[in-house]
C-alpha cells in the first residue's frame, strides 16, 4: 500500500485551538482565518475552546460545514485552578461548573455524548492540573500531548504514564495561540463513514490513533518563549487597559 492511499484513509483533527474571540488571551487571528488554514492543510475536525466561554458563532460551524469541516463546541474551562477542555459543551452547562463534583455530575448526566480532555497537565505555567489528575481521572476521557517539548524539556512523558496507568488515550494538539502554531501538532484517526460529533468521540475512546508532536526547534522554541513570557503578557496588559 503506498504511502498517499494509506494516508487517505486517516483524517487529522486539533482538539485545542483559540482564536481572537477568546475572553482571556489576545490571539490575532479569527475563526475564518483558522479555518482556511484548516483546509488547506486538510484538517476534517476542529474544536475552538476558548478560556471558559463555549465559541458559538452560527456562521463559522456553517463556514465549517461547507468547507467539509465538522466544527465542535467546546471550551477550556478553569476548575479551582486547573484547566479542563470540554467538548461537545454548551453554554449554560460551563455557567455551572464550579469544581470538579460539578464536572462528574455533568460526566453523569451527558454520558457519551461529551468528552473531557486534561490539557498540558504536568506544564509549570498556565492552568496546568499537575499530580492532582490521579485524583480526579475519573473526569478525563483523554490527556493531551502538549506541542511545547524539546529533548528532556517533555513533561509529557509523565502524562503518558499517567495515560497508560489508568487507560486513557492521549491525544495531541496545538494548543495555537499564533495562526502559523497551527497544524504541526495533531491527532489521525481513521477515516469515518460519517463525520460526527459521535463517531469522532467514539474513534477517540476505541482507538487506533495517530499522534504528531514533533520536537521544537530551537528558534521555535525560543519564539515560543518570547511569546509566553514578554510579548503575550504585554498585549493582555493593553488589552486590559483598553478595556478599562
Amino acid at each position: 500500500m503506498s504511502q498517499d492511499t494509506d494516508e487517505s484513509e486517516w483524517i487529522k483533527i486539533d482538539l485545542h485551538i483559540h482564536t481572537h474571540d477568546d475572553p482571556k488571551d489576545v490571539i490575532d487571528y479569527s475563526a475564518h482565518q483558522l479555518l482556511e488554514r484548516a483546509r488547506s492543510l486538510g484538517f476534517r475536525v476542529l474544536a475552538i475552546t476558548l478560556h471558559d466561554a463555549v465559541f458559538d458563532h452560527e456562521e463559522v460551524f456553517a463556514h465549517a460545514a461547507q468547507m467539509g469541516i465538522l466544527l465542535i463546541p467546546a471550551a477550556e474551562v478553569r476548575l479551582r485552578g486547573s484547566d479542563v477542555i470540554l467538548l461537545n459543551v454548551r453554554p449554560e452547562e460551563i455557567t455551572e461548573l464550579h469544581d470538579f463534583d460539578d464536572l462528574r455530575k455533568l460526566r453523569e448526566c451527558r454520558g457519551d455524548s461529551l468528552f473531557t480532555i486534561a490539557p498540558h497537565p504536568f506544564y509549570i505555567v498556565g492552568g496546568s492540573i499537575g499530580w492532582r489528575l490521579m485524583r480526579e481521572i475519573d473526569c478525563f476521557d483523554a490527556i493531551e500531548v502538549c506541542h511545547f517539548h524539546k529533548g528532556l524539556m517533555n513533561p509529557n512523558w509523565i502524562a503518558t504514564a499517567v495515560g497508560s496507568k489508568f487507560q486513557k488515550p492521549m491525544i495531541a494538539t496545538s494548543d495555537a495561540h499564533r495562526l502559523h502554531a497551527f497544524g504541526r501538532h495533531h491527532t489521525s484517526i481513521p477515516k469515518l463513514r460519517e463525520l460526527t460529533v459521535e463517531a469522532v468521540f467514539t474513534a477517540l475512546r476505541s482507538g487506533p490513533m495517530r499522534l504528531t508532536s514533533p520536537s521544537c526547534t530551537f528558534s521555535e522554541l525560543m519564539t515560543a518563549f518570547y511569546f509566553i513570557f514578554v510579548s503575550h503578557p504585554r498585549l493582555c496588559k493593553a488589552a486590559g487597559r483598553e478595556r478599562h
